[in-house]
């Protein structure tokens, strides 16, 4: 048996495929099925099986695509009323992929129709677990989604109560030398304590991770539903794709209509003024010219989720880039989270008749009273304390919605916790409010007040 795990970095999602005797299976795979078809292609198998541990929120899969693809059949739980053709796996049931058998098991808790998958070798031995987002390495998912989304849907408080005993009655009575295998790790919004580790053994959780800890129901329940992370706009619209199921990627992606460079103001004329701009340069090339009214978002390690947080489900938008290269990518990007069809237009942005000045920080440290600060870190950074004693706090993904809420009678500052957030939120203050009164971005310059 070989286990390969496969990683989106920006997704913090792992995937894997797992071979016996020429036959892979794929657990939770991601859009893009091209670096799968690349691995049976090396190891001269076949992919015969595609397994989804639940309907993903954070992610699109790509299971759809592979049985079109590859004729796989697709296992998933018969309590998703998935809506493609399937084969249910529930408790008891069993695959057998070359000389191995994969055993499912029913663990709900991060939703109502989570499984686990085992793996029991050619000597009866179990051997690893593919715990999707049931158990993480140092964490368990959070159980807070699926209350309005999915077939089943499911209060959080319950939810909580069915993790406890998914993992109390299901993983822990594992041996401990069976390896755990998760569907995300650290900077994951499907929990909020995952590791760096990349895999574990139940053992190891035994033994380190907070919720298979010896406590009572209610004390567990108390502790998950407590700072869990905050939930993007996209996260409901993704359970109903991968219900779904989703387009072929490459036709998609594809099908995103482009144009020659904006340069010029007849260019912009173009444009449909009430469609959202999505511009992902630098700050820095976005501060000396961008498009009115445009949303800085830039081209970083969070992009997608920060766009499936500021962006509507439906929602049209532009995206403009830097180039073609980093364009073409970001287009796969918001693929991922099932955005790409609400992309009005993509283009290379080349012309900008808008500008933001920037601060005098010396006049923000010797009176900070003289300007509105808006804080757009998280819940859970802002209980950390307050960087400005008089800061207004509205999240950044909620800022869309929240921006009458800011005083326009003074300058407005817009800070997070090292500059990437606020470059979009100074924007979307400044387009909301037409720039009056004068909007800055405090950037990375936040550090000069971190204690």
């Amino acid at each position: 048996m070989l286990i390969e795990q496969f990683e989106d970095k920006n997704l913090a999602h792992y995937s894997y495929a797992i071979m016996s005797h020429g036959e892979i299976a794929l657990i939770d795979p991601a859009r893009d099925p091209r670096p799968y078809y690349d691995f049976a292609k090396l190891q001269h198998a076949k992919i015969t099986a595609v397994i989804e541990t639940h309907p993903h929120a954070d992610f699109v899969s790509s299971h759809l695509e592979i049985y079109k693809t590859t004729g796989a059949t697709i296992y998933v739980s018969g309590l998703v009323g998935a809506e493609y053709p399937h084969q249910t796996f529930d408790e008891g049931d069993a695959i057998v992929l070359g000389k191995i058998t994969l055993k499912s098991l029913n663990t709900p808790g991060h939703s109502p129709d989570s499984i686990s998958i085992v793996t029991i070798d050619e000597n009866d031995k179990e051997q690893a677990v593919f715990t999707g987002d049931t158990l993480f390495i140092g964490d368990c998912g959070r159980p807070d989604l699926r209350e309005n989304a999915g077939t089943i849907i499911a209060a959080r408080t319950d939810l909580a109560k069915q993790m406890y005993h998914s993992l109390r009655s299901k993983l822990m009575t594992l041996p401990d030398n069976v390896m755990v295998y998760p569907a995300h790790g650290a900077g994951s919004l499907c929990g909020k304590e995952l590791s760096e580790q990349t895999r574990s053994t139940i053992g190891a959780e035994k033994i380190s991770n907070w919720s298979l800890q010896n406590m009572r129901e209610e004390d567990f329940v108390k502790e998950l539903l407590a700072d869990q992370p905050f939930i993007p706009k996209y996260f409901p619209f993704d359970v109903a794709v991968n219900k779904k199921g989703a387009e072929t990627f490459s036709l998609s992606i594809s099908s995103v209509p482009k144009r020659a460079p904006v340069t010029c103001q007849a260019c912009v004329k173009s444009l449909n003024p009430d469609i959202l701009i999505i511009d992902s340069r630098p700050q820095s090339h976005f501060k000396k010219a961008h498009l009115k009214n445009a949303i800085n978002l830039m081209n970083d390690t969070k992009f997608e989720t920060w766009l499936g947080s500021i962006v509507n489900p439906g929602e049209k938008f532009y995206l403009a880039a830097e180039n073609e290269t980093v364009l073409d990518q970001l287009i796969e990007r918001a693929a991922k989270v099932g955005y790409e069809k609400q992309i009005e237009l993509a283009f290379v942005a080349e012309y900008g008749n808008a500008k933001m000045q920037s601060i005098d920080i010396d006049e923000l440290i010797k009176n900070e009273n003289t300007f509105t600060i808006i804080d757009i870190r998280n819940d859970s950074e802002i209980k950390t304390g307050k960087i400005f004693t008089n800061a207004i706090h509205i999240p950044m993904h909620e800022l869309r919605e929240r921006t009458n809420e800011i005083p326009v009678n003074k300058p407005i500052v817009v800070h997070c916790a090292g500059g990437y957030r606020s470059a979009a939120g100074s924007s979307i203050i400044r387009s909301k409010l037409n720039d009056t009164p004068q909007v800055f971005d405090l950037g990375e310059k936040i550090k000069q007040f971190q204690k």
